[in-house]
């Protein structure tokens, strides 16, 4: 029970007939080594890959809500443009540089089960993993990336 976040880059992959062959992906899904049969490779559109996954990292959380979701807070998925991205990077950087303006820029956040509100060593792991979590995502030009929180 607690706060559980993830970030998402979904990839579009749909092959069409128009499309030169060196414009096509070839996507098979295998588990154990055998073809699945069961997916069907020509019906896939997109890829969604688990970029990041956080476990009680409430100020990611709250920046991620209140920057991208105008404060609405209902475990929805919430979209993040590329923009997005740059400016969560540029906050972290900021923070990472400076960890006395934490409370300011990206302040713990109480709330059920969402883990401590102090800028502890777990605060500062967590700045700099996203960090390079966040600069890869903007380094691949993600496409469309998403985020999702339980509580």
């Amino acid at each position: 029970m607690g706060l559980d976040q993830w970030l998402y880059k979904k990839t579009y992959v749909q092959n069409w007939e128009h499309q030169r062959p060196e414009e096509r992906h070839e996507i098979s899904i295998k588990l154990g080594g055998v073809l699945r049969e069961d997916i069907k490779p020509d019906r896939i559109a997109y890829i969604v890959e688990q970029a990041g996954y956080w476990r009680k990292f409430n100020a990611l959380h709250n920046w991620i809500v209140e920057s991208c979701a105008g404060g609405i807070d209902e475990c929805q998925k919430i979209s993040l443009s590329r923009q997005d991205l740059q400016d969560l990077l540029d906050t972290l950087n900021i923070v990472s540089s400076d960890y006395d303006r934490a409370e300011e820029l990206l302040p713990p956040t109480a709330g059920f089960f969402f883990g401590s509100t102090e800028v502890d060593e777990y605060y500062i792991q967590e700045v700099e993993r996203t960090k390079a979590i966040i600069e890869e995502l903007i380094n691949e030009d993600a496409e469309e990336c998403y985020y999702q929180a339980s509580w």
